[in-house]
């Protein structure tokens, strides 16, 4: 007797625990499938596979690519060491130097261009965990997140990298040494008059010399290689200065790559924005209210994710930081959390259902 009824106690209690449920949860969870801990793992390991899939071929291709991206990256330090007189090229101090910066180049453009792909598969593997207004922002910050960290990997390159270079490679330069001393030409003495080129001849006389102006390199045709095209060999001219600026491949392309990591950080200013918004944390009043304590955070965020030193490279990120603290009070006003939650819909009031 006692057996039966604790068997229909724990009958009622399993339904009335169901009907809780039913009132309680969406009603679009209700027939969701509860994954077991094993499946999980073998989810999670498929995943995991797949990405590496994607990984390799890129890889590959990056590795095989490596010293091409490598004369690609390094046109900006060229372009300014030639306006300031300065010999265009980068030292290795090192057999393995430019070799492992390829590597390094090639290992960070295939974590730049598979990143899609890595998301995707986190996104896949934890998707199934959330509520549709929960995957509703996930929607919206994913391609926004994409999005800035394009736009602040191509603003440093294009815009910020190249002011900063000429700034810090011609104030070097301006550090001259003392003129040298004049004298007039000794009797007897012949100064010779190298021609100057605009541009190398298409058929180099044997053991010419002159001067290529594009180049800025004193050029002479030493013989014809096995092929028959002629043996040139160069030497940079250069303007005197007190500091020579010799700047090794790996440390400029490591310096590079933190920039645009900084930058491409940087520029998710928006996103942090509407997090901290869309949570609560903070209010469209609070953050309109201390703008100018946003500017002064700004800056220290701009001395932060600089690799330099310099205030000019600090001043240069501050001022694209503050503008994006602007956009994400823009973006937080026009999607609140109310409205992505709901589709991006006009939000309604409930119509007195209990399951509304």
């Amino acid at each position: 007797m006692r057996d039966r009824i604790f068997e229909t106690a724990i009958v009622i209690l399993g339904r009335a625990h169901r009907l809780y449920y039913r009132r309680t949860m969406p009603k679009s969870t209700i027939k969701e499938k509860v994954m077991p801990f094993g499946e999980h793992l073998e989810d999670l390991r498929r995943r995991l596979l797949i990405a590496m899939i994607g990984i390799v071929p890129v890889l590959v291709v990056s590795l095989i690519f490596g010293s091409k991206l490598i004369s690609m990256l390094i046109i900006p330090i060229l372009a300014v060491l030639r306006d300031a007189d300065i010999a265009p090229s980068l030292q290795a101090t090192s057999p393995l130097e430019t070799f492992m910066t390829a590597l390094k180049v090639s290992l960070t453009l295939t974590f730049v261009v598979t990143s899609p792909w890595l998301l995707l598969q986190i996104w896949l593997f934890i998707a199934p965990g959330l509520y549709n207004n929960e995957r509703r922002f996930a929607y919206l910050l994913a391609p926004l997140s994409i999005l800035l960290t394009v736009l602040g990997v191509t603003f440093c390159y294009t815009v910020i990298f190249p002011i900063t270079l000429a700034f810090l490679i011609k104030f070097g330069s301006s550090i001259s040494q003392a003129a040298p001393a004049t004298a007039p030409v000794p009797v007897g003495v012949v100064i010779p008059i190298i021609p100057q080129l605009e541009a190398e001849p298409s058929e180099p006389p044997l053991h010419g010399l002159w001067y290529n102006a594009e180049l800025k390199q004193l050029r002479y045709c030493a013989g014809k290689n096995k092929d028959g095209t002629p043996h040139m060999l160069g030497a940079y001219l250069v303007a005197g200065s007190a500091i020579a600026q010799q700047y090794r491949v790996s440390e400029y392309i490591g310096l590079l790559l933190a920039l645009c990591f900084a930058f491409a950080l940087a520029f998710q200013m928006p996103v942090v924005v509407l997090i901290l918004g869309w949570a609560n944390i903070v209010q469209i009043a609070f953050l309109t209210k201390y703008r100018k304590q946003a500017v002064f955070v700004c800056a220290i965020l701009g001395a932060l994710l600089t690799p330099t030193i310099d205030p000019f490279t600090m001043f240069l990120l501050a001022g694209p930081l503050y503008g994006l603290y602007e956009l994400g009070i823009i973006l937080l006003r026009i999607l609140p959390a109310s409205r992505v939650a709901a589709g991006f819909k006009k939000i309604k009031e409930p119509d007195g259902d209990p399951d509304a």
